[in-house]
Formats: C-alpha cells, sequence, structure tokens
C-alpha cells in the first residue's frame, strides 16, 4: 500500500460529482425558472411542499447528537414529530444552545452532522457567524446546503434587479463571516452578473472603493446601510463625485431601521431590504414594490413568536424569528430562535404575484436591548431618532455603564455631527430633548466630529457595525 501524500488509494470528494445539479434545480429552481414555478405556487401546493421536507428534516435531525439530546431532554421521543402541525411541539433553541454544544464538544459542536472518522469524505465549507467577542461560532456546509444557498441568493438578487454582466460591488467582510462569500457565491453562479469583492473599508481603503465603482461602473452596491451612507458621503465631500451621477441601479442592504429615504436621495438608487443569516444563508427580500421581504417558503419555515412565551404573533405584531431550515444536511436547524425581531407583513398580496408569505423589517435583536430604568430601549430605535435631524451625519454608539457610588446604571448616546458648521451642544440639546420625548427615559448624549467614532464602531473595518457597547 502506497503511503505519504502521495498515496493513490487516499479519495478525494470533488464538488461537482457530488451533487445531481439537475435534480436539485428541479427541487429549487434558480432564477428565472423560480418565479414561473415555485413563487407562484397556491399556499396549499406550498404547504404540502414543506411538509414533505420538514418531515426528512426531522428524521435528519434524530440522527445528530446535539438535537437527540436537546429534544429528549424536553420530553421528545422519535416518532412524536409526523407532520407540520407538529412544529410547535418541537422545543425552539438559540445561539446559547449552540455555544454549550461547542463547549461540551469542541472545535465545532455536537450539532454538526458529519463525522470525520466514520462518514465519506464531502467537499464542506466553514463559515462563521459575525460574533465580536470570543471565537467565531463555527458553521459547515456540505454540497446541497452550499448550493440550495447560492441559489437563494441568485433568486434575491434577481428580485432586486441584477441581471447577466452588471457590475455587483460587494462591500462586506471578506473573512470568516459568511455575507461576503455567500454572495460572491451566488452572484457568480447563478446571476451572470460579475461580482467585485472589495470587502469593508479594512480590506480596500474607502477612496479606492469609490474609484474602483468610478472606472468599472459598478452597477450595484451590496453592504450594510451605515457604511454604504459613508461612503457616499465620502466621495460627496472628500472627493467631489456626486454619488447620484455614478448611475447606480439599486443598493442592496439589510436596511433594519435605517432611513431607507435619505439613502436613497444620497445615491440617486432605489435601496432594497434583504434579510440572512450566516446558518441560513438569504431568508426573505425586497421586490423592486417593496411591500415587505418575501421569504423563501419552500427552503424555509418562518414564525415570529412572542420573546417570552413562545406564542404566535399576529400580522403586524413585534416578535423574535425562529427558523427551520428545510433543505440543510451537514447541521439542520429546526426551531433556531434567531432573536431577531420582526413583523410578519399583514399584506394579502404584492403585485409581484408572489404567494410566499413576508415580513416588514427587522427591527433589532431582542438580545441587544437594554433596561434602563423600567424602561426597554433598543439601540436600533436610538439610530432611526437621530437619522430624523440633518445636524448628524447619522453615525451614533451607545455605551452603558454604572456611574457614581451607587453604582446607577445610565446610557450616553454618541453622535457624530454632520459638518464643522454645527454647533454641538445645541445638537446635544435637540437630541436629548427627542430621545426622552420617543422613549421616555433620559439618556446623556455627547456630539463629536464626524469620524470621531470610528474606533468604537468599526464602521468601516467591518460589516456589523457595533451599536452598542455595555461596559457595566
Amino acid at each position: 500500500m502506497a503511503s505519504g501524500r502521495h498515496a493513490p488509494d487516499v479519495k478525494i470528494p470533488r464538488y461537482y460529482s457530488s451533487l445531481d445539479f439537475d435534480a436539485l434545480w428541479g427541487e429549487y429552481p434558480p432564477a428565472p425558472e423560480y418565479f414561473r414555478t415555485t413563487y407562484t405556487l397556491s399556499r396549499d401546493e406550498l404547504r404540502s411542499l414543506q411538509e414533505a421536507r420538514f418531515v426528512k428534516q426531522v428524521e435528519r435531525a434524530w440522527e445528530i447528537p446535539f438535537y437527540q439530546r436537546h429534544w429528549m431532554a424536553a420530553g421528545m421521543e422519535r416518532g412524536d414529530v409526523r407532520r407540520l402541525d407538529d412544529l410547535r411541539r418541537i422545543p425552539a433553541f438559540s445561539v446559547h444552545d449552540l455555544r454549550d454544544s461547542i463547549a461540551r464538544n469542541p472545535p465545532w459542536g455536537d450539532y454538526i452532522g458529519i463525522d470525520p472518522l466514520q462518514d465519506e469524505p464531502l467537499p464542506l465549507v466553514l463559515q462563521t457567524s459575525g460574533g465580536t467577542t470570543g471565537l467565531p461560532r463555527a458553521m459547515i456546509f456540505s454540497p446541497r446546503d452550499r448550493e440550495v444557498i447560492n441559489i437563494i441568493t441568485g433568486r434575491r438578487l434577481h428580485m432586486q434587479g441584477v441581471r447577466p454582466f452588471d457590475v455587483v460591488q460587494v462591500v462586506l467582510a471578506l473573512g470568516l463571516s459568511n455575507g461576503g462569500f455567500a454572495a460572491r457565491e451566488g452572484i457568480w453562479k447563478y446571476t451572470g452578473a460579475v461580482p467585485v469583492m472589495t470587502g469593508t473599508g479594512a480590506q480596500t481603503p474607502t477612496r479606492r472603493q469609490i474609484e474602483i465603482m468610478k472606472a468599472w461602473k459598478t452597477n450595484f452596491l451590496v453592504g450594510f446601510p451605515a457604511y454604504l451612507r459613508h461612503m457616499g458621503l465620502f466621495a460627496r465631500d472628500e472627493m467631489k463625485i456626486d454619488p447620484r451621477e455614478l448611475n447606480m441601479k439599486g443598493l442592496i442592504v439589510h436596511l433594519g431601521l435605517d432611513d431607507r429615504a435619505s439613502l436613497e436621495r444620497l445615491w440617486g438608487a432605489p435601496v432594497l431590504d434583504t434579510y440572512g443569516t450566516n446558518e441560513f444563508g438569504s431568508i426573505a427580500a425586497e421586490c423592486r414594490y417593496k411591500t415587505g421581504m418575501h421569504v423563501f417558503e419552500d427552503a424555509l419555515i418562518l414564525e415570529v413568536n412572542d420573546p417570552e412565551s413562545g406564542v404566535p404573533k399576529a400580522a403586524g405584531e413585534h416578535g423574535v424569528v425562529f427558523l427551520t431550515g428545510l433543505f440543510k444536511y451537514a447541521a439542520p436547524m429546526i426551531r433556531f430562535n434567531t432573536n431577531d425581531i420582526s413583523a410578519l407583513s399583514p399584506a394579502s398580496s404584492c403585485p409581484c404575484g408572489t404567494t410566499h408569505c413576508s415580513i416588514l423589517k427587522i427591527y433589532g435583536r431582542h438580545d441587544n436591548m437594554v433596561k434602563l430604568r423600567g424602561v426597554n430601549i433598543f439601540p436600533e430605535a436610538i439610530g432611526a431618532l437621530i437619522a430624523e435631524n440633518a445636524d448628524s451625519n447619522g453615525e451614533y454608539v451607545c455605551v452603558v455603564e454604572k456611574a457614581g457610588a451607587a453604582g446607577r446604571e445610565q446610557m450616553t448616546v454618541f453622535v457624530e455631527v454632520a459638518g464643522g458648521a454645527v454647533s454641538k451642544p445645541e445638537l446635544e440639546k435637540v437630541l436629548a430633548a427627542r430621545l426622552k420625548e420617543a422613549l421616555g427615559v433620559k439618556l446623556a448624549v455627547n456630539a463629536v466630529d464626524r469620524g470621531g467614532l470610528e474606533s468604537m464602531t468599526g464602521l468601516s473595518q467591518t460589516s456589523k457595525t457595533r451599536r452598542l457597547i455595555d461596559k457595566r
């Protein structure tokens, strides 16, 4: 038997032979076929499709130690869940359970259903959450997992206007986190467009980003709204380039509570909202009618539930998003509590013709909530109020700490001024009054020069801009 690194008996898995692509495209049609088929299925047809896929996911999950332990601890047995109507009998789990899984079974936890010592080799991809503390949380994707994510990325970009030969500049982080690479794969494989992966400002300085988009005639920008606003203002004020003259077709963002109208005015282009996570990839996206983000229900089941009781919220009511994947093999995700706050759209239809449900927007994270003197405060809501004031450029960060001998908790909201002519004391006074009026609690406001919060927010260094610093 040959030995060493050139051993002929080593089995090397090959990505393109690990999938039956025609069969996969039949299950999960890419664009444009998706819009002629699954996108407009009747609700009964869609429910039947979900049910078959859900039952298979439950069967797969019972093979994985994480679910065996989690479900049996809640009194579940194999066979208890036989149909989609049984979904709510399944106990939810959250990122805390995933971290506990990793602590029990380092380095990747026992929620990954692949054993390198026993299973046939597969081409695998590892990406992580965008967490800011401790080691990032790994998620492993099999070829099927990854390719369905790529298909759905292509679908949502098609919904948002991306077409063959468009130049799509992606200003998401290129590293362990999933966002940038998932965007590249989806653009490259399923849109016919050209991905330009400039990454964040830490990877390609903002000035060079703008030089590239001007020289290469970028059609779409993909990124977080805070950095796209920073880029637009930098182009306008520092480089004397009017962003509107760059003729963007669209900005594709995770909008949250950011101000859409001001971003559209700055760039002279439509802003289209998208929702996704490391574990699932793209979950929902706006079409050009902007009636809400349409959920890709052939691949996911999305619930909006009360964060404390788990009871379903009615359309229009805020709750936390629970997600169940219908396509995952390496690490099934069944009733994952994302802690993202959203609401199902009360609209019964969209002019685009889809039959899939929609969510309105992402209002923040439940685990980002700060309870201050009996009042629940979300940093994202503070950001929306700051964006109303033209004397600020919209950049902010909230710092929570204990002050004085009594250890009284207080929050200071740091904001950047829009320009040198703005009176900082006056802006602080106006914003403090507006925050007290809207939130019902007094917050300190500290205005700083433009760019003065970069070291605290990481605006041009990372995809996820930091909006809360808890020093308690």
